[in-house]
């Protein structure tokens, strides 16, 4: 009896994790997701990342600055009826205009299609004002996705002050996910990343500073032909071209940039 529940609970497991399967690649394939959107698969390897983190659909995540949404097209939909997405967003009552624009066009995006983004949860994030990105221990997973050279900008204090709050918001054994532009090892870090590029150890070892662990580390997010010295920084490459048309036909041709893909847990 006993080896009979034992291959009842590993058949169950392994149906859940390919019902979990089929979710991400619908999430993946659905309406919700902008053309424009989907084009970027190729350099940011959705999939691939969010399987790497070890996502799962009943999971609570907290995705930090989602921008114009790119990955919360595919998160609000995976987590909507069995998780929760909660969105640490630009503040709407900001003293900058620029984050008040920000968090309204996210929250026009949102109401415009409520079947996809009606569970989705909002908490006001703008470092060093405003740092929590979730209630303490309630979150499995919190995800950063091209975000940490933004907080270096302020200062290795106010990075460290963002990781601490990360995992002061989730619960043990947690996963904290981090995609960012990658420096060179052997190239000298600029303490305020002004070209968008970070050493890989230079962010392991602030996670590490305050209490993560480093669980895995992948190259699926490599690209060999970034050299991370471009005019203009990483914003000279696609999708942004900051030079314009200069050069552009060799910014194409390198693609995104070369990312760091870091998966930490909370002990």
């Amino acid at each position: 009896m006993k080896r009979r529940t034992a291959i009842a609970v590993l058949a169950l497991g392994a149906w859940s994790l390919a019902r979990a399967d089929e979710a991400l690649k619908a999430a993946l394939a659905g309406a919700q997701r902008t053309p424009a959107s989907a084009a970027r698969d190729a350099w940011r390897h959705p999939y691939e990342t969010l399987s790497f983190f070890g996502i799962r659909p009943d999971m609570t995540v907290v995705e930090i600055k989602p921008g114009g949404g790119w990955y919360t097209e595919i998160l609000a939909p995976y987590l909507r009826d069995r998780g929760q997405l909660i969105l640490a967003s630009d503040d709407p009552n900001s003293g900058s205009a620029y984050y008040r624009r920000s968090a309204e066009r996210l929250q026009q995006k949102l109401q415009a299609q409520p079947a996809v983004y009606d569970r989705v949860r909002l908490t006001a994030f703008e470092p060093p004002r405003r740092l929590q990105v979730a209630t303490a221990g309630t979150a499995d997973m919190v995800l950063t996705l091209r975000n940490v050279h933004n907080w270096a900008a302020d200062g290795d204090d106010v990075v460290k002050a963002v990781f601490r709050s990360v995992h002061d918001s989730l619960k043990p054994g947690g996963v904290f996910g981090v995609v960012d532009h990658r420096l060179p090892a052997g190239r000298m870090q600029d303490p305020k990343a002004a070209s968008g590029y970070l050493q890989q150890a230079y962010v392991v070892q602030l996670a590490e500073s305050v209490g993560f662990t480093l669980a895995a580390a992948s190259e699926l997010n490599a690209n060999a032909r970034d050299s991370a010295d471009h005019e203009g920084g990483v914003w000279a490459l696609p999708p942004t071209y900051a030079n314009k048309d200069k050069d552009r036909a060799r910014y194409a041709a390198i693609g995104e940039s070369d990312r760091m893909t870091l998966k930490f847990v909370k002990r």
